[in-house]
């Protein structure tokens, strides 16, 4: 007997779309002038304070080097791909999963911005929105494929993990690609905690919970 086969590498599109976004978006970066850019669409607490909004997006889409954004893919493929079955592939569902992203960086930057207030200090990369993806495929793996409960192993599990890990980030104070950067610890748990507590509404909202 023979057995039907799994392709080897079956990512669902708007995951490799937003892979493309990473890398591409940083690929673009690379032949600007860093500084200027991350002046003007770096986030941070002092220009959120000054009114500045716009920034609260466009951060997500810059990288402090190749490993950085290199990084924030394969976690935006690992952890976007569950997610974007889970949303489906019809236009609803590949809408929900690009505002699902963006709405846990958005969450994470501001959460940050609150614990820094008026700090000048730049914020940039997809770590926040990336971490989102990953609090929504904690639940995704309690529930093998669907939504599992919050109070499961699996999901109790791998939000400690990701707590102890970014606190020791904290206490070491360096993250790959990024040198000398602050490494934004805070928004990786709070984009974390935004995907792990917003999958359920928004799988929800389109009847596919």
């Amino acid at each position: 007997m023979s057995a039907e086969r799994e392709p080897i590498f079956n990512a669902p599109w708007p995951a490799l779309v937003l892979v493309a976004a990473i890398l591409g978006g940083y690929a673009l970066q690379s032949l600007a002038p860093q500084d200027a850019l991350f002046a003007r669409y770096g986030f941070s607490p002092a220009g959120f304070a000054a009114g500045e909004r716009v920034q609260l997006i466009t951060a997500l889409f810059l990288h402090g080097g190749w490993a950085h954004a290199l990084m924030n893919a394969a976690g935006a493929l690992a952890f976007g791909s569950p997610v974007a079955r889970l949303f489906g592939l019809r236009i609803s569902g590949v809408v929900a999963f690009f505002a699902f992203y963006l709405l846990c960086g958005v969450i994470s930057s501001w959460s940050y911005a609150l614990i820094h207030q008026g700090e000048a200090v730049l914020l940039v990369g997809a770590s926040g929105a990336v971490s989102g993806l990953m609090g929504a495929v904690s639940r995704l793996v309690a529930g093998r494929g669907r939504l599992g409960p919050f109070l499961s192993a699996p999901v109790v599990g791998m939000a400690g993990a990701w707590v102890i890990i970014n606190l020791l980030v904290a206490v070491v104070g360096i993250t790959p690609g990024m040198g000398e950067a602050p490494v934004a610890w805070e928004a990786h748990l709070t984009g974390y905690a935004a995907g792990l507590l917003l999958v359920g509404p928004a799988a929800w909202a389109l009847r596919r919970a």
